[in-house]
């Protein structure tokens, strides 16, 4: 019971046997289906899945901009299903939320943007305007204030689209594909900027993405959606290493599908890289080490702040000997490896 209590104490959103049909003139769609998941605060969480999943449906369920068919959503402990549409409306400024395509008022400036929301709220002015310069400070835009969307980049538009959420100082972030219409150096800033905003103001962020990268990049822990139910979900450390499910496994493999390995020689090991140096040459000390060369079948790793974190699949020699030493060796260093068969 005591455990029970932490975990409600410690949780901002809970979801407990949500499902969501949706009615068409001739048949029903079930986008989803027995949903149950814990989100505690400060965390940042990710939610990603294949399109058509149930992904964005779930994210707008969590603040009741889609009412669920069943189940309980609670916020911060509240129910909100026993809200009343002011209490909901209330509640709503507590849950930020920005979106792909960046839904700025294209009539407006960024302040007059920014200022939005507290004027739904109404909040004094003077206060709107001290808070506008604040937020344009911590997304690094106080030189566009008087800008309008037009006149900025993807990136610009975005960095105003998460003032204007952070404008009535929510406790949750909602995103939703933030980062899908922007280019590989932007997504980074962005992600960048997001990760700065959590640890800065302590605020829990939920990412909506079918992109593992920004799982990888950003989040603490993940929640995997296949067929709109929850297929699998915990810290992107386990999930990453460890996949249980098939849904898991085409997520964390996305090129599986083009590797075969029956009738090849050898083993083949995956070798999951979580934080070891990126100027530590694991692979090339072990061929080193044991004299012996290696096949990389794939190779997905990046460098993250002098850390290296991806995966590679390599086949070792056909000597079992040789190959029993070269995993010896693998178990000592700062890494996750499992011999895999197949990986389709």
């Amino acid at each position: 019971m005591a455990e029970d209590e932490k975990i409600n104490k410690d949780s901002i959103i809970e979801i407990v046997g949500l499902s969501k049909t949706f009615k068409t003139k001739n048949s029903e769609v079930n986008a989803l289906k027995d949903i149950n998941l814990t989100i505690n605060k400060g965390d940042v969480f990710g939610i990603i899945g294949m399109s058509g999943a149930g992904k964005s449906t779930l994210v707008r369920c969590m603040n009741f901009l889609e009412r669920p068919t069943e189940g309980k959503v609670l916020f911060d402990g509240r129910d909100l299903f026993s809200m009343s549409a002011i209490e909901l409306r209330r509640t709503r400024q507590e849950i930020g939320m920005i979106f792909q395509q960046f839904n700025l008022l294209m009539q407006r400036t960024v302040e007059e943007n920014i200022c939005f929301p507290m004027e739904i709220a109404k909040i004094d002015k003077s206060k709107q305007k001290a808070r506008v310069k604040e937020l344009l400070e911590i997304v690094d835009l106080s030189d566009k204030i008087n800008a309008y969307p037009s006149q900025l980049s993807g990136g610009q538009k975005q960095r105003v689209a998460i003032a204007r959420a952070l404008a009535t100082n929510p406790k949750v972030l909602l995103c939703d594909e933030a980062t899908s219409a922007l280019d590989p150096k932007t997504t980074r800033s962005i992600l960048a900027l997001l990760k700065d905003i959590n640890k800065r103001l302590d605020i829990t962020i939920i990412i909506i993405t079918h992109e593992m990268s920004v799982i990888e990049e950003i989040c603490s822990h993940v929640a995997i959606i296949d067929n709109s139910q929850i297929a699998e979900y915990g810290t992107v450390e386990e999930i990453f290493s460890h996949p249980k499910t098939q849904s898991a496994k085409r997520l964390v493999h996305p090129d599986g599908e083009l590797l075969d390995f029956h009738g090849q020689a050898g083993k083949h090991v995956r070798i999951v890289f979580n934080g070891n140096s990126s100027f530590e040459p694991v692979i090339s000390n072990m061929v080193l080490k044991c004299k012996a060369p290696v096949n990389i079948m794939f190779a997905d790793t990046k460098n993250i702040d002098g850390k290296a974190f991806g995966q590679m699949i390599v086949q070792l020699p056909e000597d079992n000997t040789l190959s029993d030493k070269m995993i010896n060796y693998l178990k000592t260093q700062n890494v996750e490896l499992e011999e895999v068969y197949d990986f389709v």
